[in-house]
């Protein structure tokens, strides 16, 4: 198995890469169903995939196999309903775990369902409480990724079981309303409405209201850090830490991971239009710093911040850049990008090995934030 040590990108490395990746004008996507996205492969649906497997670790490769023997199609293919009825990479991730007879991390987590009062009716929403926890433990309030139009809390079920597993914090994940049905700004008025119930309920939930992080993965990891904002605007208690797994962040649709990985899967270029052009409603909801925090975004006076990235997906780019902009507001700001895995890579563990790595990095950096090592009270 290749193997490397994740790199943490520089904001001097990140301009050298935009320099060099032809100085082309930033372009944003109209986000109204008029982007004709670009092609996910010319040789069909299963050709992105192979192409994809050729470039990553072959614990990657063994997943992007599962999914293309599942009869995944990219889903700039698809109607909304077949997208989310299809096979998902958490399927695939599943069906590896199975053939290898291994476990998910966080098996032995307890959880109970339950809805949050939100502005467009109750959000599902599942709490994840590690054995044994005791009152006062730290809370993360965490978003699934599915580009706002597709996934629930059932195909985001491994991470935050594996973040209360390695951090010990009772962990919230939160749905929200998803496009077509409810465009921008629904799911961020969720997510706000979300956290704003969580602080106000931690000690409900056997948490302690002083010790919260957000967390989130591509599209959450977008609702993550638009929540910490709109929690410092509005004077609500800031999170101690935002945890950012590859997160949209900007609506820059030329970007050079964008035209390295052009198509890629699980997540295409065009795959990626094709979920903005279900979630937004005009052109001018590309211009809301909510979605375009890199180029629009007020970013001081946030928390620390961890962002995982992986090499083989587009939004590698958007993630580094934020790292950047986070740093240049004077946030602290750890950002790493694995070699060798793709999007939705993060909660594979263990079947993909960087997969393992990054949940340890990322629950020792909530650890730090919460307080290592403090008692938590009855």
């Amino acid at each position: 198995m290749r193997r490397q040590t994740p790199r943490t990108t520089s904001f001097i490395a990140l301009a050298a890469a935009l320099a060099l990746a032809g100085c082309g004008a930033a372009k944003t996507a109209t986000g109204t169903g008029t982007v004709a996205g670009a092609s996910a492969g010319g040789g069909g649906p299963s050709a992105g995939g192979q192409a994809t497997a050729a470039r990553t670790d072959p614990d990657m490769a063994a997943v992007i196999q599962s999914l293309s023997g599942l009869g995944a199609k990219p889903v700039e293919l698809l109607s909304t309903e077949q997208a989310r009825s299809q096979p998902s990479f958490a399927d695939a991730y599943r069906q590896v775990l199975r053939q290898q007879g291994a476990t998910m991390p966080g098996a032995e987590i307890r959880t109970t369902n339950l809805t949050i009062p939100g502005p467009g009716g109750a959000i599902p929403a599942r709490l994840y409480a590690p054995p044994g926890v005791r009152a006062g433990a730290p809370l993360i309030v965490y978003w699934h990724g599915g580009g706002w139009v597709i996934a629930d809390l059932d195909t985001y079920d491994a991470t935050p079981r594996a973040l209360a597993a390695r951090t010990g914090a009772v962990v919230l994940s939160a749905h929200y309303r998803q496009g077509p049905e409810n465009r921008f700004p629904a799911a961020f008025d969720d997510a706000v409405a979300a956290y704003r119930w969580a602080v106000t309920n931690a000690r409900r939930l056997g948490a302690d209201p002083a010790r919260v992080a957000v967390a989130g993965e591509s599209a959450g990891g977008g609702l993550a850090l638009a929540t910490a904002v709109a929690a410092r605007d509005a004077r609500l208690p800031m999170p101690v830490h935002m945890a950012l797994v590859y997160p949209v962040a900007t609506t820059d649709t030329n970007t050079p991971s964008k035209r390295e990985n052009g198509s890629a899967v699980p997540l295409s270029a065009a795959g990626v239009q094709w979920f903005v052009n279900h979630f937004t409603s005009s052109s001018a909801d590309l211009a809301d710093p909510r979605l375009d925090p890199v180029r629009r975004g007020a970013l001081r006076g946030l928390p620390p911040t961890t962002i995982i990235n992986a090499e083989v997906d587009p939004l590698r780019s958007e993630g580094e850049a934020l790292a950047a902009r986070l740093r240049e507001a004077g946030v602290a700001v750890e950002q790493r990008t694995y070699p060798g895995v793709t999007h939705e890579f993060f909660g594979m563990a263990p079947v993909v090995a960087d997969a393992v790595a990054a949940q340890s990095l990322m629950a020792e950096r909530l650890r730090e934030a919460f307080g290592a090592g403090r008692v938590a009270t009855r």
